[in-house]
């Protein structure tokens, strides 16, 4: 292992939380594709899997931020057990209610249930932030769980429509739940790792999205979310009009590879530019990558196509956690972090929809436009926000709110923002879909 990530296990504990860690985030890359699957496969309706996948997502984007604040004041224990049970008994409901085959209205309350699963990742980033105080370790750690966020989806996919295609449609979701039981008990066994709550007085007022740096990175992250929910739907889609259904989770398992690689050159590198320039590079670069999608004719292109797509995605999510602990202090840090997670499931949610629509109503190959459409966005909100994303002494004429979120990192931490470039303070360093 190389020497930036094989340094980070130095402390007792980190093996096993983040080996928990991906047990329990594997459901973030089986369950919406999954669902996809199963009622693609018993109905043969892509609009209602788009439909059900986005329901998952959103309902996820409501509950996932008020989990990670308790969390937060709480505890990780005290709290994921509880709520990963509820979501666990509400998935169960989902696969009893499609397979008995029930009214649609008892598919989407079920579903909306099961969108109380916790953001393992940023549980697990959390805890790494506590373990952690050098700028350089915190760049690896968070290029590490981005390896494993991908790890997570070349693996998942695989597994998911692989299973419900050959064994039964509801063995994929199913397989994706006890995954994050058995992840969540897991990770919460570990006490020593846990990061101390922070009671309610050393908590900023309101929500950690009062932030306006944290703002841009949302709105960023839900035209990226876009992208992934529509990619999954529309490769599905494609690789059954093709004649290899099953071939999809190879597909999709490239646009995770190229992810991951990147993820590991990206840890093993020392940035002294702005973190946010990166971020903006990195959002543009995801948007250029659907160019090519467009011109997809057969699976082993399109395999290529994205693989290379994939190269953005990872040095982008990592340079997002800098972004997160930059702008957010750290008694709301988990919930700070879950709301980038929210953002990109909210966007999961409508591109899955919209592509499930146009894939119905045009087919597959046009369904690569809906991608297309969310990069240009994401690219457009990137660029209209970014200036909130420089740190404070790069702003012009910085206002009252970019004040207050100084003040609030300062008091929520106790080490303000640090230095002026990737490197000069624990705030600025460069770290799933998240649905």
């Amino acid at each position: 292992m190389p020497s930036p990530y094989r340094a980070l296990f130095d402390i007792p504990g980190t093996k096993s939380f983040t080996a928990a860690g991906f047990l329990g985030r594997m459901t973030l890359s089986m369950t919406s594709i999954g669902i996809v699957t199963m009622v693609s496969l018993i109905t043969g309706r892509y609009g209602l899997a788009g439909a059900l996948a986005a329901t998952v997502a959103m309902a996820s984007a409501v509950l996932s931020p008020q989990v990670s604040r308790l969390v937060d004041r709480h505890g990780q224990r005290r709290v994921l057990r509880p709520v990963t049970l509820v979501s666990a008994a509400a998935m169960a409901g989902l696969l009893v209610s499609a397979q008995q085959d029930w009214p649609d209205w008892t598919l989407f309350f079920f579903t909306a249930c099961s969108g109380c699963v916790p953001s393992v990742g940023a549980m697990v980033r959390a805890r790494w932030a506590a373990v952690h105080s050098s700028p350089r370790l915190l760049h690896a750690a968070y290029s590490w769980e981005s390896i494993v966020d991908e790890a997570c989806f070349i693996v998942g996919p695989i597994l998911s429509i692989g299973l419900s295609t050959s064994w039964f449609p509801e063995a994929g979701p199913l397989l994706a739940t006890a995954f994050l039981v058995v992840g969540v008990f897991w990770l919460t066994a570990q006490r020593a790792t846990e990061p101390e709550p922070h009671p309610r007085e050393h908590h900023a007022k309101g929500s950690a999205m009062r932030s306006p740096g944290l703002q841009v990175l949302v709105m960023t992250f839900v035209a990226t979310g876009a992208i992934f929910g529509a990619i999954d739907v529309v490769t599905l889609a494609f690789a059954e009009e093709e004649g290899h259904q099953g071939a999809a989770s190879l597909v999709l398992a490239t646009y995770a590879l190229g992810s991951c690689l990147a993820g590991v050159v990206f840890g093993m590198l020392h940035f002294k530019g702005s973190a946010a320039r990166r971020w903006l590079v990195g959002v543009c670069a995801m948007a250029v990558s659907m160019i090519p999608l467009q011109l997809v004719g057969n699976l082993p292109f399109l395999a290529v196509a994205l693989f290379f797509a994939g190269l953005a995605i990872a040095p982008t999510m990592v340079t997002t956690m800098a972004l997160v602990e930059q702008h957010v202090p750290r008694a709301n840090l988990t919930e700070g972090m879950t709301w980038t997670s929210t953002g990109l499931a909210v966007g999961v949610a409508l591109g899955s929809s919209a592509a499930g629509w146009v894939v119905d109503a045009a087919g597959a190959g046009r369904g690569y436009l809906v991608p297309a459409v969310a990069g240009a966005l994401a690219a457009a909100v990137a660029f209209l926000g970014y200036r909130r994303l420089r740190p404070a002494a790069q702003r012009e004429g910085t206002g009252a709110d970019d004040r207050g979120t100084q003040d609030d990192r300062q008091d929520g931490d106790g080490r303000g923002s640090g230095g002026q470039d990737g490197t000069g303070g624990a705030g600025d360093q460069s770290p799933a879909r998240l649905a």
